[in-house]
């Protein structure tokens, strides 16, 4: 089940046009952005608050294939993943390791 709601395209629209991620904290933005559907900031400033408020590196590939896991562990329902763990979100045919 999603913890995430909709404020619709031209909501996210309008927030992203506000900038109102320049007066928010790393924990804000989280807090706010993780919960809805919509992305209403730049990915790169998403992307560094997830990580702040986790207090991990959030691999890009973990929010297409884990967002919920995600969710969670921001709320504190699960641990982190391991890395093993995040490398199994690729799939198979599309892992090539080094």
């Amino acid at each position: 089940m999603s913890n995430r709601h909709s404020i619709g395209r031209d909501k996210a629209i309008e927030l992203a046009e506000s900038r109102w991620w320049e007066l928010c904290t790393l924990q804000e933005i989280a807090e706010f952005q993780l919960f809805i559907k919509e992305l209403a900031c730049p990915f790169t400033v998403f992307h560094q608050a997830v990580e702040s408020a986790l207090g991990r590196s959030v691999w890009t590939h973990e929010f297409g294939f884990n967002y919920e896991g995600i969710v969670q562990e921001y709320l504190g329902e699960r641990d982190a993943p391991s890395m093993q763990e995040i490398i199994d979100l690729i799939p198979p045919d599309k892992r090539i390791v080094l």
